[in-house]
């Protein structure tokens, strides 16, 4: 939710949990987010309905963050949240720690596609995962049944065109970071390929009509994204989902009106990844939204009684009065005066009725009342009025009560471990790239894991300095193809992978190769890195979206090094936006996309699984002062096998390039 507003709208129109965020740590910093001040209060509120409350906090942090973090959480867990959201493993190492009873779930910025990621983030201690939205019902269905995780999908609003954790393009254009909450959402601008516009805005995804089957498919929660949008929007959201859930029509006009991109989109859910997905807010889409505002806004206008409560009221000569109130199982008991002898007629169910049924203003109605009543009494209706009051409010006390406590746990402090000299990496996107003598001046040349199984003779000529690197996405009917070829690594003498996702750490691990972390596993802090070689990761490529200083400040007992050279991926699509109505056609794997300003980002083709867009210029640090590491990274991509051996001469020689280069955010400060 962004703001209260939001959040009335959704726990007044039927949500069973609402997920939103403190203005630090979470994925929409820019939203309207809540007050550590008043959470405690909104948490209440919240429970007092049955619904439950997950903070977010899934977003990467600095190490001079860690303590402003830790204090997020224990905001979080003091004010009775059911559970927090994460993407840093930093967050889920202290809550862990310190809060064992509250749930940690796998935000959707984790980028778990496949079975091998969700088991990992499971065994790693999440209790739920949230999926990446670019899964079909199948592929879904298959990582229920492989798993039996906690599965949350996504089933209404809006589609990043990347892949979620996968996306740096706001970050490089202007140091405002999608993994740290501060997207400037840069792909909804007119892009352009071969004429065509706007083809890196994807149409808002709705799942509505497919509630039964994913359930059936495993998925236990089903989550409407819309942090950023007006409370109408939520109200009309949450209305047609609810609708959708219990099998009623939902109103697909209104839904539509009050915001879409050109209508949506089910082509992830469905698997038809083509053209149709695609679409931007148009001038139509904006005019239409202001007729349908006002009439949604009666649907959140006032707290609904949605809870059954049930009553006994006891009434005898000599006792006090009481009243017994029921929801679910908490009960409570109040006392009040004795009853009178009744002067004209004694109390009975309808008299007490009446006034134990106003129950306006709380959550509750009344569902079976009990009286037991002796002869010729009577109570007023002021005392009876009281009694109900006093229930109702001990019994919200009672279902909404905090009795959690921070534990006493010890966390190792991060220690730097000796840095070794620097040594180089070279990685290339071909063999038709690596240049005479590559081996002898890099301790490892990496390249695809296809690219390796398919040129079994690398391995001798490299001299045992081959490594492979795993693909950023292996869908889950690529898995079992990837097991297979990872299998063959060790008998062509290769035994060291690179992974770039936590589901490829399991693969990788599983293959009993050595695994190091690359730069897409979006470590920015010294306790993240820690973590990840606790799961079997022997050295760590730090995400591009550290400083320099940061780097320098890094303390981790994990080998780390950065990527120094390479037009790095900035977006990864699962729908190619240069399909055309026939598919995939003639196309060679290679394009490049256009921004406004007229600069060109060339797309590489991952075997039709995924694509990559690069940057359009490349990183080159050699001619700058650099931290200390143990290794850096010379990530080749476009590059001919003389630019590669050019490069490789000028990164040595610590000379300013004579092409257009970036120092990407190493120099900056990231948002």
């Amino acid at each position: 939710m962004g703001g209260e507003e939001q959040l009335l709208a959704a726990v007044r129109c039927g949500a069973d949990a609402v997920y939103f965020g403190l203005p630090d740590f979470n994925a929409r910093r820019s939203a309207q987010n809540f007050a550590a001040e008043g959470l405690a209060g909104t948490v209440r509120y919240c429970h007092a309905y049955g619904v439950k409350v997950y903070i977010t906090i899934n977003i990467l942090v600095k190490d001079s963050e860690t303590a402003a973090m830790e204090k997020a959480v224990d905001t979080a867990a003091l004010a009775g949240a059911d559970g927090i959201i994460v993407q840093d493993l930093a967050v889920a190492r202290y809550a862990r720690a310190f809060w064992p009873d509250l749930a940690v779930h796998a935000s959707t910025q984790c980028a778990a596609h496949n079975s091998e990621g969700v088991l990992q983030l499971l065994e790693y201690g999440f209790k739920r995962v949230v999926l990446a939205r670019e899964l079909s019902l199948e592929e879904i269905r298959t990582i229920y049944e492989k798993t039996g995780a906690e599965l949350e999908v996504f089933v209404h609003g809006a589609h990043c065109m990347s892949v979620s954790g996968n996306c740096y393009i706001s970050s490089m254009i202007g140091c405002r970071s999608g993994n740290r909450g501060m997207c400037a959402q840069p792909c909804r601008l007119d892009w352009q390929l071969d004429g065509a516009d706007h083809v890196l805005s994807l149409k808002d995804m709705s799942y509505l009509d497919s509630f039964a089957e994913l359930s059936a498919a495993g998925a236990a929660s089903f989550k409407i994204e819309g942090r950023m949008k007006r409370p109408e929007y939520v109200a009309a959201a949450v209305t047609a989902c609810r609708a959708a859930l219990e099998g009623r029509e939902y109103d697909r006009d209104t839904l539509r009106a009050v915001f879409s991109r050109s209508g949506f989109t089910d082509g992830y859910l469905s698997g038809k990844r083509d053209a149709s997905m695609f679409g931007f807010r148009t001038k139509e889409d904006v005019v239409s939204a202001p007729s349908v505002l006002k009439d949604l806004q009666h649907l959140y206008e006032k707290d609904p009684q949605l809870l059954p409560v049930d009553m006994l009221l006891y009434v005898q000569q000599g006792d006090n009065s009481q009243l017994t109130a029921s929801c679910g199982d908490v009960s409570v008991t109040v006392l009040g005066e004795e009853p009178q002898i009744a002067r004209n007629l004694p109390i009975d169910e309808a008299y007490a009725r009446r006034s134990l049924s106003k129950t306006g203003g709380t959550p509750y109605y009344l569902n079976e009342l009990t009286l037991a009543a002796g002869q010729g009494l009577m109570l007023p209706s002021s005392q009876l009025n009281e009694l109900r009051r006093r229930a109702l409010e001990a019994l919200t006390g009672e279902r909404t009560a905090v009795s959690r406590k921070k534990q006493a746990a010890v966390l190792q402090p991060q220690k730097g471990h000796a840095i070794r000299s620097k040594r180089l990496r070279l990685r290339f996107e071909r063999p038709d790239q690596i240049f005479s003598g590559a081996s002898e001046l890099a301790v490892a040349v990496i390249l695809p894991l296809a690219e390796v199984v398919k040129h079994p003779a690398l391995a001798d000529r490299l001299e045992g300095r081959l490594w492979a690197e795993l693909p950023a996405l292996i869908w889950e009917g690529e898995t079992d193809s990837v097991k297979k070829q990872l299998r063959e690594l060790k008998s062509l003498g290769v035994y060291h992978a690179v992974a770039e996702n936590i589901g490829a750490v399991r693969l990788a691990r599983g293959a009993g190769l050595t695994v190091h972390g690359g730069a897409f596993l979006n470590v920015l802090n010294s306790a993240a890195a820690d973590e990840y070689f606790g799961l079997g990761v022997q050295d760590m490529t730090l995400s591009f979206e550290n400083s320099f200083e940061c780097i320098r400040k890094f303390k981790t007992q994990i080998p780390f090094g950065y990527i120094a050279y390479g037009r790095v991926p900035v977006m990864k699509f699962r729908a190619c936006p240069g399909q055309n109505a026939g598919g995939c056609g003639s196309c060679g794997g290679t394009r490049a996309l256009t921004d406004r300003m007229g600069e060109e980002f060339p797309m590489l083709c991952r075997g039709r699984a995924y694509q990559e867009l690069l940057n359009c210029v490349p990183v080159y640090t050699a001619d700058k002062p650099r931290p200390a590491s143990d290794f850096e990274t010379l990530y080749f991509t476009t590059e001919s096998r003389d630019d590669c051996e050019l490069i490789m001469d000028m990164h040595r020689a610590q000379v300013s390039p004579d092409f257009r280069r970036t120092m990407g955010l190493y120099n900056k400060k990231l948002l």
